[in-house]
């Protein structure tokens, strides 16, 4: 069995416990169309395929995050293209992003922040827990993330702040929590558990 087979070998979202798939959105703070157009219009037009976002992840389980996005933005300048179009430089224009610390979230948040440097921005990246994301963009402490994963997991949150945020809608769709099986472990499925007992 393949790494990629352990790694998936469990049911994503197995008998619908973790709810529905769900989509992955942009929010950033109010203001930030007019302090800053230009982040503002790539964080909008930033999108990518659950194809893509999961090849990333794969290949990020033994490499630096920070090099496979170098390594992504490079391989994929047509999708940047589109995330950067009608953009104009700027010269050193700070942006913060905090992220939590799953893994979909350091994905995107390094590509953009690649995507933006290049654009002439400083970017500082902040993982933070999902609660503290929320409310620094929403009291403007911070710019944007790319890691709100709505309608189920971050609902709650996005209730509480909705009033006080933007929301760019997803960047991804079809996102979808779940079980995996770390390599060590000789089951490929939720059934096999109980004979492992």
């Amino acid at each position: 069995m393949s790494s990629l087979d352990h790694i998936y070998c469990l049911e994503i979202n197995f008998k619908g416990v973790y709810g529905e798939a769900e989509n992955i959105n942009t929010i950033v703070r109010k203001g930030l169309k007019e302090d800053m157009p230009e982040a503002y219009t790539i964080l909008d037009q930033f999108k990518w395929e659950l194809e893509d976002s999961e090849s990333f992840l794969l290949e990020s389980l033994d490499a630096d995050v920070e090099k496979v996005a170098q390594q992504w933005v490079d391989e994929h300048q047509e999708a940047v293209a589109e995330w950067t179009k009608g953009v104009d430089k700027v010269d050193g224009i700070s942006v913060e992003i905090p992220l939590t610390p799953w893994d979909s979230g350091r994905a995107t948040a390094n590509i953009l922040k690649i995507v933006l440097e290049q654009q002439g921005f400083e970017v500082t990246l902040t993982t933070v827990d999902p609660a503290v994301m929320f409310e620094a963009i929403a009291s403007g402490d911070a710019d944007a993330s790319t890691a709100a994963w709505l309608p189920i997991t971050h609902g709650a949150f996005y209730e509480d702040y909705k009033e006080d945020i933007v929301d760019l809608g997803p960047n991804l769709e079809g996102a979808s929590s779940g079980l995996v099986v770390p390599s060590y472990m000789e089951i490929d499925s939720i059934e096999d558990l109980k004979a492992a007992e």
